[in-house]
């Protein structure tokens, strides 16, 4: 027996958001973080590195790079890389025009989620009750409204942002698990839109290094559309082969490609890693997380309900896939950033059932928090630009010795116009409006992109200096001399090795090439300015010269040694 609908939605609440400010917010979130920065070590550095030597010619089923591999990202974001790098004209830059292929699937991301929210709150299930005299929402308008929201939680979720203007394996997964989640929300409405999106999204997930989670995910989907039907007319249960067919070429692909990779480590001692995964779930998927828990208990009865209530199955089971990968693999954040669009589809459906109460303070700590990290990031960009306070420009010259800091009108600009817009808004919040559905999660949304922005315009400069190699191998090139020729290197990781022919333009050769008695030099990972224990020399007489570290870390340093004659 189907449960009572718990939402009470009127006609005036279900209102859309204003499309030119909905596209604004998500212009001011996409581009900051693509455009102006230097790639940043670690995995966004190696990522430029592989797609750099592919695109000058490398193996595009093997890439490599110095002759090191990378480890289970997958090969599309690496394809999608080299492309945009061979295609781009040759005036853009080549980390700009890396970055391209990924703007598109963050747009993709946000689009895929605002449809597939759209489509579940149209769905019977979903919809409010229906009053005795008539002026509850339509259910376009309500989907609308529901979908709006469900895009304002994931622009709020404080994991997206990072991981999200990074060129490495973690967007294009993100991408495709939107589109998949996409597909499942809108076979029963739009069947061959929904093969389309499926036999798009299960492949590229398949190729971007998560064949596991492609095939959990095309088998949960086939267990929802033949088991959780719409109506009791539905027919989309024969569309369950579908998926499954679309399944078993992807397992077959990844067997083909030897993509799969064994990812499942148990933990040395329990209690601190679960320690460290709960505190990783409370600030990555806030606030979205406190929404959808309010979600699972006033739709609980519905939950229950196997017909028509495709709207809590589908997000609950896409997020319970994710929270049982991130339980057991390593990095756990991957798989928590692929549960944010069924999170903020949860979080969206909390808000017909938001109590006024919960609802301000969800505004007030929004306000409270994102208002006092303004300021601090205001405070922090005037002292290293005026000197007063004098106290934070001492602490980042303790921190980031060597930082010049320097002016830039434009953004300048662009911070300016971004905080005198988040005061606007809140005093548009705080004035007396017709309630909305997503009037709620509108600070949450423009808080984190408020935050974002300023972080990547008043501090971008800083952020590069202390985040990227540039510095390090400025000094490395420096001390190598006008022609050092080739370098032979041993120990590095795959961004260091990606900063030295980026930034420095060496010529780099593995330890044990054919070619490694040419070299003059060879630079060694260690972390002090010795060398470390395990460290072989090759054959020959050897001088170390200089260990050369990042202004910022002393721990990870590259010691250079000159061959003596």
């Amino acid at each position: 027996m189907n449960q009572p609908s718990p939402a009470i939605v009127t006609q005036s609440a279900a209102r859309p958001l204003p499309r030119w400010a909905l596209l604004l917010l998500c212009l001011a979130y996409v581009l900051p973080g693509f455009l102006g920065r230097a790639p940043w070590r670690h995995a966004d550095l190696a990522a430029f590195g592989y797609m750099r030597t592919l695109a000058q010619g490398g193996d595009w089923l093997a890439p490599s790079m110095v002759g090191l591999q990378p480890t289970g990202d997958g090969l599309l974001p690496l394809w999608l890389g080299a492309a945009a790098l061979r295609w781009a004209p040759a005036a853009l830059p080549p980390e700009l025009a890396a970055r391209l292929p990924f703007v598109f699937l963050l747009i993709l991301t946000l689009l895929a989620t605002w449809y597939a929210v759209y489509y579940l709150a149209r769905s019977p299930g979903a919809q409010p009750v229906a009053f005795a005299f008539g002026g509850e929402a339509l259910p376009q308008d309500y989907a609308r409204s529901i979908a709006d929201a469900g895009l304002l939680a994931l622009l709020a979720c404080l994991g997206l942002a990072q991981l999200g203007h990074e060129i490495t394996s973690y967007l294009t997964q993100l991408a495709c698990t939107a589109l998949v989640f996409f597909a499942a929300a809108i076979f029963p409405h739009h069947p061959r839109r929904g093969s389309a999106a499926m036999l798009l999204g299960l492949p590229a997930l398949t190729l971007s290094g998560a064949p596991t989670v492609a095939l959990l995910l095309g088998l949960g989907a086939a267990a929802l559309l033949r088991y959780a039907p719409l109506t009791a007319h539905d027919r989309s249960g024969r569309w369950a082969l579908a998926w499954l067919a679309t399944s078993a070429a992807c397992a077959l692909l990844a067997s083909a490609l030897d993509l799969w990779v064994w990812r499942i480590e148990a933990p040395h001692t329990l209690w601190p890693y679960a320690q460290t995964i709960a505190r990783m779930l409370i600030w990555f998927g806030w606030p979205a997380w406190p929404l959808a828990l309010w979600t699972l208990w006033r739709w609980r009865r519905q939950i229950w309900s196997r017909r028509g209530h495709r709207h809590l199955w589908l997000p609950l089971g896409l997020a319970s896939v994710m929270l049982a990968v991130c339980l057991c693999t390593e990095p756990a954040d991957r798989a928590l950033l692929l549960g944010l669009p069924a999170l903020s589809a949860l979080a969206a459906f909390a808000l017909p059932t938001l109590q006024r109460s919960l609802a301000a303070l969800i505004d007030w700590f929004t306000l409270l928090f994102f208002s006092a990290s303004a300021i601090a990031i205001w405070v922090v960009w005037l002292s290293l630009q005026t000197g007063f306070p004098a106290q934070p420009a001492a602490n980042v010259a303790r921190l980031a010795p060597g930082f010049e800091p320097h002016f830039s009108a434009l953004p300048f600009a662009l911070a300016l116009a971004a905080s005198a817009a988040w005061c606007a808004l809140v005093y548009w919040r705080a004035a007396r409006q017709r309630h909305a559905l997503w009037k709620s999660l509108v600070l949450p949304a423009s808080g984190t992109t408020l935050a974002w922005l300023l972080l990547l315009t008043l501090w971008l400069p800083l952020l590069d200096y202390a985040r990227s190699y540039a510095p390090q191998v400025q000094r490395i090139v420096t001390t190598l001399g006008s022609a050092p020729g080739c370098v032979l290197v041993q120990d590095l990781g795959d961004s260091q090795v990606a900063a030295l022919q980026f930034h420095g333009g060496l010529d780099l050769r593995p330890i044990a090439s054919a070619a490694a008695n040419d070299c003059r030099w060879l630079a060694v990972a260690s972390t002090s300015t010795d060398l470390p224990p395990s460290f072989t020399p090759p054959p020959g007489q050897w001088l170390l010269y200089a260990a050369i570290g990042r202004p910022t870390s002393r721990q990870e340093r590259i010691v250079l040694l000159h061959r003596v004659d």
